[in-house]
């Protein structure tokens, strides 16, 4: 899907460098020194406009989160969210998520979320989804001991093959929930896209997956 450009866009990020991060690389191994605190920090990886990261902040303030999110036109409008709900334990990474290592230590963080990720369907672009071992050989090394990943999505496609990839590479599945909303979790955020979706009636699948 083609982003629609926002000129403000830019000026807002430069505006906003305590809430859009730059350099993120200098703060590796030193987050919770920057939140000046001992919290469990959270990791979104692809924020989008910002509505589950802005909400989960404002619900959870014993909880350090960061969002990563590469398109400039989107992390604008996930900042403005964040302003809105006057978050201060929230900031967003203006990167791509193939750097992970650069920006976070090993075991520096202790739960990841993959929420509606792109599912490049097609087998040339497997290595492009979230869940593919490179990427999971990422979250493996910056995740904390029991550290979690926590997947949303409404493509079966991309759900299972993230499930037997979270499998093959170790990780311990400790939920695959099917229809997410059937079940009614009373704790569960959702985003701008997991709304749409069940407005239309879409199933919406979440796994839960564990280090060893």
């Amino acid at each position: 899907m083609r982003l629609r450009y926002k000129p403000w866009a830019d000026e807002f990020i430069k505006q906003n460098q305590h809430l859009i991060l730059p350099n993120a690389e200098v703060y590796k191994g030193q987050w919770n020194a920057f939140f000046n605190n001992n919290h469990p920090i959270h990791l979104e990886i692809g924020t989008g406009k910002g509505q589950f990261i802005a909400e989960m902040s404002r619900k959870y303030s014993d909880i350090n989160f960061i969002g990563i999110e590469r398109a400039k036109s989107v992390i604008a409008d996930a900042g403005e969210k964040i302003q809105d709900v006057g978050a201060t334990n929230v900031v967003l990474l203006n990167e791509d998520a193939s750097e992970l290592t650069h920006f976070f230590a090993t075991q520096e963080i202790d739960v990841i979320y993959l929420n509606f990720s792109d599912p490049w369907p097609k087998n040339r672009h497997e290595k492009r989804r979230l869940t593919y071992h490179t990427f999971l050989r990422a979250y493996q090394d910056i995740l904390s001991p029991r550290g979690e990943i926590i997947l949303k999505t409404d493509n079966q496609g991309f759900f299972e093959y993230s499930l037997v990839s979270l499998s093959q590479f170790g990780f311990v599945l400790t939920e695959v929930n099917l229809d997410l909303h059937a079940t009614a979790d009373p704790d569960n955020v959702m985003t701008e896209y997991e709304e749409k979706f069940l407005a239309k009636k879409q199933r919406i699948y979440r796994c839960r997956a564990q280090i060893k």
